[in-house]
C-alpha cells in the first residue's frame, strides 16, 4: 500500500468514526427534533395566543383570555400592583398543547422502533 492509499484509508476511518458518532448519540435527530420544536413551538404559540384565547375571550368581559387581571393596591404604599393571571393561563394552555405534541411524536417514534426510551 503505497501512502496515498493509506492515507485515504485514513481518511475513511475517521469519516466512519464521525458517522458512528452521531449514530450512537442520536446528534442529528436531536438537531432535528430542535428545529421542528422551534417551528411548532411558534405555531403553538400562535394557536393559543390568535385562536385559543379570542375563543374563550367570546364568554369573558374583557374580551380576551391574556388581558385578564387583578389589580390589587398596597396598603402600606397605597401603590397598585396588577397581577396578569390571564396571560398565566394562556401560558398553561400552551405548555399543555407542546406537551401533548410531544408525547404524540414520541408515541410515534416508538411505534416505529425508533424511540430508545
Amino acid at each position: 500500500m503505497d501512502k496515498m492509499e493509506k492515507a485515504t484509508e485514513k481518511k475513511k476511518s475517521f469519516v466512519r468514526e464521525f458517522v458512528d458518532f452521531l449514530q450512537t448519540f442520536g446528534v442529528i435527530g436531536l438537531a432535528i427534533g430542535f428545529v421542528i420544536g422551534v417551528a411548532s413551538s411558534a405555531v403553538v404559540n400562535s394557536l393559543v395566543k390568535d385562536i385559543i384565547n379570542p375563543i374563550v375571550g367570546l364568554i369573558l368581559p374583557t374580551g380576551n383570555l391574556s388581558s385578564l387581571n387583578a389589580t390589587v393596591t398596597s396598603p402600606v404604599s397605597g401603590k397598585p400592583s396588577v397581577f396578569l393571571y390571564g396571560d398565566f393561563i394562556s401560558q398553561i394552555i400552551y405548555f399543555v398543547i407542546i406537551a401533548m405534541v410531544v408525547f404524540i411524536m414520541y408515541k410515534q417514534l416508538k411505534r416505529l422502533g425508533l424511540a430508545k426510551m
